[in-house]
């Protein structure tokens, strides 16, 4: 089973694919669309969650989404369809980074794929080229709430502790105007969801030829987490604008 496919079983239960509960969802978008006309876009978007969301919950808003996975942009239109917002949602099946655009967006997000720039200061550099003047950006990023082994390292990246991401944020010249450290509730919920997911669906299908290779990747996943960075990563969620310019 690939990679992709994976990720769409282990994230069935839980569509946001980060440590955020609803409520934190509701209200980051709340602080990033204050007015409920905007137009967003979600720089790495998967299946729409985030702006299938706002777009359900403002009649006004337009919203446009980028990923280079077909298959999880194809849920998104779905989706859409379903909840009757198709007609406000454009998406572009493309390389995020790479994307241009003819319109400017008051708010941009790219929650949990940094990775897909580089870091967290290629994907503000690439969100403030898509801003509106007095825009928004609403970003999450990882950061190292306690001193982490060399090997969670090396599984998750090379992050900073919280306070030192705040301040290459700030020397960048943005200022946070809002921002959620995901609580340990959502982050083990998190964990346990992916990997309850995975396990689960091979469990319902025994005589799938990929379901050993799913438990297993459940049970190796369960145990990095448990006993690899548990202890020592975190996620913070910002609402962020430009300091000057």
């Amino acid at each position: 089973m690939n990679r992709e496919e994976m990720s769409r079983l282990a994230h069935a239960e839980h569509p946001i694919k980060s440590p955020l509960d609803d409520e934190s969802v509701r209200q980051l978008l709340a602080r990033g669309a204050p007015r409920g006309d905007e137009r967003l876009l979600d720089l790495g978007c998967g299946g729409g969650e985030w702006l299938l969301r706002a777009l359900a919950t403002h009649p006004r808003l337009f919203a446009e989404g980028v990923d280079t996975s077909e298959d999880a942009l194809e849920q998104a239109h779905e989706a859409a369809s379903r909840l009757g917002v198709q007609e406000r949602l454009a998406l572009h099946h493309q390389d995020a980074a790479q994307f241009r655009s003819a319109h400017s967006f008051d708010l941009v997000l790219s929650v949990g794929a940094a990775h897909a720039f580089g870091g967290l200061l290629p994907t503000l550099a690439a969100a403030r080229t898509h801003l509106a003047p007095g825009g928004r950006v609403l970003i999450g990023e990882g950061f190292w709430e306690r001193e982490p082994s060399q090997e969670a390292i090396e599984m998750l990246g090379d992050f900073t502790d919280l306070a030192t991401t705040l301040d290459h944020v700030a020397a960048d010249g943005w200022t946070p105007v809002h921002g959620h450290v995901s609580t340990r509730r959502e982050l083990d919920d998190y964990e346990w969801s992916n990997w309850g997911s995975l396990a689960s669906w091979a469990l319902d299908h025994p005589d799938h030829p990929d379901s050993p290779q799913v438990l297993e990747t459940a049970a190796v996943r369960r145990t990095e987490w448990l006993r690899v960075y548990r202890e020592s990563w975190g996620f913070v969620s910002l609402v962020l604008r430009r300091t000057a310019g």
